[in-house]
């Protein structure tokens, strides 16, 4: 069985994001890019499944510029066998992401694909389940633990009231839960060896999908600065400053 993951190029979780001065966006310029955290869970995920014998191949995908070949590399460090960049200056949204996705997905032949439940930057949290309607797969999104029995996915999944079993039949679609692993810390020799695995390049202007964006966004701005929090002296002061400062009694 081969599993796809699927990784993005994000501003590192460490980095304070940064509003352009016209508010078209987030300024990336000088700053750290690394893959996104829940991409990392998913890409730990597949590679214990290969070591567990389930699974014959991982190949990791990413979507994006020139520079997401180093988000690739770190996917290969982490235990993937070999990468596919698919190559666009353009913004893509998630359903176009799902779309050249879907391409490399028939390409190879894959049974399962593993998404991040989102990525840090937009939030959007829809790739994985565009792609699996798209492929016409079942899905299983929001994923706490993935066992692989027979020609089944067995997953648990996080939902408000507690914990869901799902049971579906492979080809299936899975986007990962913080809770699902701890990403390996990288090693040097992995580093090294990462280099060496292959990692194929495709235009994806040559692979005749419908890149359009399906939104535009009007204006980009850091949230307003809150007032500080103060310490009320008993339940009396309390109710005296929601009377007189806030007047929400």
């Amino acid at each position: 069985m081969k599993i796809l993951v699927a990784v993005k190029r994000v501003l590192d979780y460490n980095v304070k994001a940064r509003v352009k001065s016209d508010g078209s966006g987030v300024d990336l310029a000088n700053q750290k890019l690394s893959m996104n955290p829940f991409d990392e869970i998913a890409c730990e995920e597949a590679v214990r499944l290969k070591e567990a014998g389930v699974a014959s191949e991982v190949i990791a995908v990413s979507c994006g510029p020139a520079g997401c070949q180093e988000t690739l590399r770190t996917a290969m460090a982490i235990g993937a066998d070999r990468g596919v960049l698919v190559e666009s200056e353009a913004v893509l949204e998630p359903l176009a992401v799902a779309k050249l996705v879907k391409h490399v997905a028939e390409k190879e032949g894959v049974q399962l694909a593993i998404f991040g439940k989102q990525a840090i930057d937009d939030d959007a949290g829809q790739a994985g389940q565009m792609f699996a309607g798209l492929m016409g797969w079942g899905q299983a999104t929001f994923a706490s633990k993935v066992k692989i029995e027979g020609d089944y996915a067995l997953v648990t999944r996080e939902i408000d009231g507690g914990l869901e079993n799902l049971k579906l039949k492979l080809p299936v679609a899975v986007t990962t839960d913080l809770r699902l692993n701890e990403p390996r810390f990288i090693t040097l020799p992995n580093i090294m060896k990462a280099k060496k695995k292959p990692l194929e390049l495709l235009k994806a202007a040559d692979l005749g999908v419908d890149l359009a964006p399906r939104t535009t966004t009007l204006r980009v701005e850091e949230p307003a600065a809150r007032k500080a929090g103060i310490k009320v002296a008993d339940v009396a002061d309390l109710v005296k400053r929601l009377k007189e400062e806030a007047k929400v009694l």
